[in-house]
């Protein structure tokens, strides 16, 4: 057996913890990924958004007609698109591995380990221990066992997950869409906009989880463009030369039948701890398959740390990269530790219209107990939103009257990933919403103003 001081696996956030303070270590990196370098680079954050501004320009003469603007419609090569993205990551993921594998004091393994004892992994053929071990092993994209004949239709090259669909060769003339949550509503937009007539099933409603008044207005605006099945159940799936045939059951148990090119199934994604044997590892799961972490990251077995997708629900990249470096700390300064904030875990969905949000949404702060306030404003009332001629967006906020604190925001509109951000550092440092709303100026008129007049709308006065 291969002793090292440091066992790191995962290639995404996990392997930004290894920097020069680990000189004097001898590390093994352990990634089984075909590309280098972890989800947000080769399959979601980063190649999607880069996906999602060429859509938002293809939209832009709807916005335009919005304020009398007779803007021609622009047209995008999907091809030349998608070979320009790639052709800036692929190249970033090669050059990651060829640095890691160069490092003296780093042995790369591009194979999969998976646990056997507690502080061992079997990988390429070999058993390597550390006293120090992290889990950075990233999640991946399920598929419903309980769709009859989906697991057949994979082999057709009609049927693809996130991770695939980005690279075909051409935009499909009709898609199918599974799923009502981020990936779907991103890819809808993305392929709509380039030109596919898109047809989305969902078991309820679109972003179900967000507050219910930001995915009602979603919903709305996604069926100016989307075909929606909502409320329907996939029951069964074709799959053959001249394309696919999804059959469904909608709530009052009326079959339907929705024809496409190419499918994509978006239904979520989970942990990979079963990939890499952890619960052999002696590593404490909860039933989702999630490793199960305490506040400095660490499992249930000692010296092993976890981070990311595979311990925390959220599978968001500033959180990996958050936790990444509350990692790093506590493997060098063990005596030391600091503890991970998981408060105010803000997201965006980058789809059409965007959407943001941080916090508690109104049911779940009532359920909570709070003396909730509520404001929902319209962009519309603000000098800027009144010069975009928005009719559809808004920010809510919620507040407890008692504390005078932000309890969660929600925005849905143009800019609401940018709009956030001063919520969350409100509700970050703890501010009162009256300091927050007359103890700075906000610029006028910008789209900010929105905030700040939500603020005031909540009528908590010191």
């Amino acid at each position: 057996m291969r002793s090292f001081d440091l066992i790191v696996i995962g290639s995404g956030s996990g392997n930004s913890l290894v920097d020069e303070r680990f000189a004097d270590r001898d590390v093994a990196l352990i990634d089984d990924g075909p590309r280098f370098g972890g989800t947000c680079l080769n399959y979601g954050c980063i190649p999607t958004k880069m996906f999602v501004l060429p859509a938002d320009a293809l939209r832009a003469p709807d916005a335009a007609a919005q304020i009398d603007v007779d803007a021609p419609q622009p047209s995008a090569d999907w091809a030349t698109v998608r070979d320009r993205i790639f052709g800036r990551i692929d190249p970033i993921s090669v050059s990651g591995e060829a640095w890691r594998d160069q490092a003296s004091n780093v042995t790369l393994y591009r194979d999969t380990a998976r646990f056997v004892d507690e502080r061992v992994l079997e990988v390429a053929g070999e058993r390597i221990t550390a006293p120090q071990i992290v889990i950075a092993a990233g999640s991946r994209c399920t598929s419903p066992a309980s769709i009859e004949g989906l697991d057949e239709a994979w082999s057709s090259e009609r049927v693809h997950n996130s991770d695939t669909v980005m690279r075909i060769d051409e935009v499909p003339r009709r898609l199918v869409i599974i799923g009502g949550g981020f990936i779907a509503a991103e890819f809808a937009h993305v392929f709509s906009a380039f030109g596919s007539q898109v047809g989305v099933v969902a078991r309820s409603g679109l972003l179900r989880h967000e507050d219910e008044e930001i995915s009602r207005r979603f919903t709305e605006q996604a069926g100016r463009h989307l075909n929606l099945y909502l409320h329907h159940a996939t029951r069964r799936v074709e799959a053959d030369a001249a394309g696919v045939k999804v059959h469904t059951t909608d709530a009052s148990g009326a079959e339907c039948v929705i024809e496409g090119d190419l499918l994509l199934v978006a239904t979520g994604r989970r942990p990979n701890s079963d990939r890499i044997g952890a619960a052999a590892g002696g590593i404490a799961l909860d039933e989702n398959g999630f490793v199960l972490v305490d506040a400095h990251m660490r499992t249930s077995v000692e010296g092993v740390y976890a981070l990311g997708d595979v311990c925390s629900p959220w599978m968001l990249k500033h959180v990996a990269n958050h936790e990444a470096r509350v990692v790093q700390h506590n493997l060098l300064h063990p005596d030391d530790p600091v503890t991970a904030n998981h408060a105010a875990i803000p997201h965006a969905v980058f789809s059409h219209p965007q959407v943001a949000a941080v916090g508690l949404t109104e049911e779940e702060a009532r359920v909570a107990g709070h003396d909730v306030a509520v404001a929902v404003q319209e962009y519309g009332s603000t000098a800027y939103g009144w010069a975009m001629e928005d009719t559809t967006s808004c920010v809510k906020l919620v507040a407890d009257r008692a504390t005078g604190l932000l309890l969660g925001g929600h925005i849905i509109g143009p800019q609401a990933s940018t709009l956030i951000q001063p919520v969350i550092q409100a509700m970050a440092t703890g501010l009162h919403v009256q300091d927050m709303a007359r103890g700075q100026y906000w610029i006028h008129p910008a789209l900010t103003e929105v905030v700040e007049n939500a603020l005031l709308s909540l009528g908590i006065e010191r």
